[in-house]
């Protein structure tokens, strides 16, 4: 019964040391992501100006900003994760809102720019979902997050918050 205790020891030893290792190449992965996208912004406002077409330019930049915001957000969570070893589920909330605002700005976009009837490329259903999306993730965003506050002022008064509350997730 003992040899078993210590191999389950061992093991979960191992596996958080793997899953440290993993969080480590997932933060490595983020940064240089966020460079990347950084680059492509740089080049993307550079050309604008030298096309001298900046309206064109900004709203495609302005896009490749809501990556930058995505990753930031990612990194955020991550740091959190590292240091408390909680992963608040509001992360998943907000990569998803800007997602949908991204796609809400760029497409409009391509559409503008792709030399074709817009009628014909314009597709009102699938901007109705989008808004649609977007109002149900901005309600579930406005639930937790309120919901989150209800629970940190409990915490001062006195209240017990569980660590394992339904709104994050421990990881390790």
């Amino acid at each position: 019964m003992h040899m078993i205790a210590s191999f389950e020891d061992h093991l979960l030893t191992a596996l958080r040391a793997f899953n440290h290792l993993l969080h480590a190449f997932l933060a490595l992965a983020l940064v240089m992501a966020s460079l990347m996208v950084l680059w492509e912004f740089s080049v993307a406002v550079v050309h604008s100006v030298e096309m001298n077409n900046l309206a064109h330019g900004f709203l495609q930049s302005l896009g490749t900003l809501f990556i930058v915001w995505t990753l930031s957000s990612l990194i955020s969570a991550e740091i959190n994760y590292v240091q408390t070893g909680v992963f608040h589920v509001v992360v998943f909330i907000e990569v998803a809102m800007i997602t949908l605002l991204r796609q809400l700005i760029v497409e409009p976009v391509k559409i503008a720019t792709a030399g074709q009837n817009v009628e014909q490329l314009f597709n009102p259903w699938h901007y109705a979902l989008l808004l649609a999306s977007l109002l149900v993730i901005g309600i579930l965003h406005k639930l937790v997050t309120s919901s989150d506050k209800k629970d940190q002022e409990q915490e001062v008064s006195g209240g017990k918050m569980s660590k394992t509350g339904n709104r994050t997730l421990p990881l390790s």
